[in-house]
């Protein structure tokens, strides 16, 4: 029987690695065969996630401390991946941030911070991987968006995290455009509401449980695990055809 999301012997760096969603991908990937490249700020959980996925799963992991906003630390990043793989075949734009509150009261401070992170972090991430894929002729980008990139919302002011998020969206698209020639694909997932560790309690509030209630068709928000198969389905070797796409995985939020 095939299967159709092997990673035996390709390489995924993933960004946002030492905890939540990225972590959880990343393990993902670890589970089809793929070696990994963790990047994040805290060395700590890093390296603690590197000895335990390659414990887990027999791949080979490789932590590197990056903050995607310094271009310098990304272009080393990709010098310590090429020096010890050789090679990059998926990368995964996973780091993030969300500020929050009215529009009226966001900072200059708090607005850059967020494009900062969102926008120009996952750019300066593409462009210095994908100098790499465009190099081998192949590669996998998926930029991990958010619903709030394709809608406006009335739960929770948080206008920066909308226009970052809508950059990754349209970043995609136009990353897709140009650089299908090269045999890479560039797609996105727009994650609704997931439960972290950071989340979980926000979640469970009577407040959200009745959001949930009232505007995901599957009354629920999502759990671990469930942005797994699209994230291997995109990174996979057999998804050739897919390209510029933005997939919405929100239980039918966006659908309404």
């Amino acid at each position: 029987m095939k299967n159709y999301f092997d990673l035996k012997g390709q390489v995924a760096v993933v960004t946002g690695a030492s905890a939540g969603l990225g972590l959880q991908m990343a393990k993902a990937f670890a589970n089809q065969g793929a070696n990994l490249v963790l990047l994040a700020r805290r060395q700590n959980l890093l390296e603690e996630n590197a000895r335990a996925i390659s414990q887990e799963y027999g791949v080979e992991v490789l932590p590197i401390v990056c903050d995607i906003t310094i271009t310098e630390q990304v272009q080393n990043a990709v010098k310590k991946t090429m020096e010890h793989f050789g090679r990059v075949d998926i990368l995964l734009n996973n780091a993030g941030t969300g500020a929050v509150g009215p529009a009226e009261e966001i900072t200059d401070e708090q607005l850059k911070h967020e494009i900062d992170i969102d926008l120009f972090g996952t750019y300066i991430c593409a462009r210095e991987f994908g100098k790499e894929m465009i190099n081998a002729q192949y590669g996998r980008i998926i930029n991990i968006a958010s619903i709030y990139g394709l809608v406006g919302n009335m739960i929770i002011g948080s206008a920066p995290y909308h226009a970052a998020k809508g950059g990754v969206v349209n970043l995609t698209r136009a990353l897709a455009a140009e650089w299908g020639k090269y045999g890479i694909t560039v797609n996105s997932i727009c994650p609704g509401f997931f439960y972290t560790e950071l989340t979980t309690a926000t979640l469970d509030s009577d407040f959200f449980q009745d959001v949930a209630k009232r505007s995901i068709p599957l009354g629920r928000y999502g759990k671990s695990g469930e942005l797994d198969t699209c994230a291997l389905f995109l990174a996979s070797p057999n998804s050739t055809y897919v390209n510029g796409q933005n997939i919405a995985i929100d239980g039918g939020y966006t659908a309404v």
